[in-house]
C-alpha cells in the first residue's frame, strides 16, 4: 500500500482542513484532485509564511461558522416541519421524501443546512410522523419532527386483501375463491389408484364384523 503524502493546503478543503494546514493524504487523492486543482502543494516555509494572513482569516471564518451552527442546533431542537405529499389510500407515497426535501423545507424557515447534515437512513415513503436526526458537526446533533401528510382526505376503509411491502409495492395475494379452486383441481388430479384405495378403505370400515 502506498504511503500517505504530506501536502500544504492552499485553499480550504471541506472535510480535510483550511488554508495553511499541512495534511497527510493518499497519493491518488493528491495526484488526481488536490494538486491538479491547485488546492495544495508540497510544504515549504516560504509558502507557509505567505499564507499566514489568509490562514488567520480562515480561522476567523471557521469560528463564526461554528458559532452559527451551535446557535442553529439550539433553535432546531424539537422543531417541526410539515410536508404535503400525494399518496394512495393506504398512505404510501407516490414518490418519497428525501434529505434534500427536508433541507429545502428548513431553508424556508431560515435554516441553512447541507444535505449531509440530515441523517436520514432511507427515504420516507408513507404518510406518518418521523423523528429525523440532524448532525451539523461531530459534536452538534439534534432532532426535528417531520410530518408527512396527504394532500387529500384518504379512504381509510381500504380493501382487506390489499397488502403492501416496505417499499409501498402491492403484494399480490390469491383470493380465497382461487385457493379453493386450486384445492379442487389438486383433488381432481389424484390418481385412480389413490381413489380406489380410498374407496376400499371406506368399504372395510363399513363392513359388518
Amino acid at each position: 500500500m502506498a504511503k500517505p503524502v504530506e501536502l500544504l493546503l492552499l485553499e480550504n478543503v471541506e472535510g480535510l482542513g483550511i488554508v495553511g494546514d499541512v495534511v497527510r493524504v493518499k497519493p491518488g487523492y493528491a495526484r488526481n484532485y488536490l494538486l491538479p486543482l491547485g488546492l495544495a502543494t508540497e510544504p515549504n516555509e516560504e509558502i507557509m509564511r505567505s499564507l499566514a494572513q489568509r490562514r488567520a482569516e480562515a480561522e476567523r471564518q471557521a469560528k463564526l461558522e461554528r458559532a452559527r451552527r451551535e446557535e442553529m442546533v439550539e433553535q432546531l431542537a424539537g422543531f417541526e416541519i410539515t410536508l404535503v405529499r400525494s399518496c394512495n389510500d393506504q398512505g404510501h407515497l407516490y414518490g418519497s421524501v428525501t434529505a434534500k426535501d427536508i433541507v429545502e423545507a428548513l431553508a424556508e424557515h431560515g435554516f441553512g443546512l447541507r444535505v449531509r447534515d440530515v441523517r436520514l437512513p432511507q427515504a420516507l415513503k408513507r404518510i406518518d410522523t418521523y423523528q429525523v436526526p440532524l448532525r451539523l458537526d461531530v459534536d452538534l446533533e439534534t432532532e426535528i419532527k417531520v410530518w408527512v401528510v396527504p394532500d387529500r382526505e384518504l379512504d381509510v376503509e381500504a380493501p382487506p386483501d390489499l397488502e403492501f411491502d416496505n417499499e409501498g409495492n402491492l403484494i399480490e395475494r390469491p383470493a380465497a375463491s382461487e385457493e379453493r379452486a386450486e384445492g379442487d383441481e389438486a383433488a381432481a388430479a389424484s390418481s385412480p389408484q389413490e381413489k380406489a384405495d380410498g374407496e376400499a378403505s371406506e368399504e372395510a370400515a363399513t363392513a359388518p364384523a
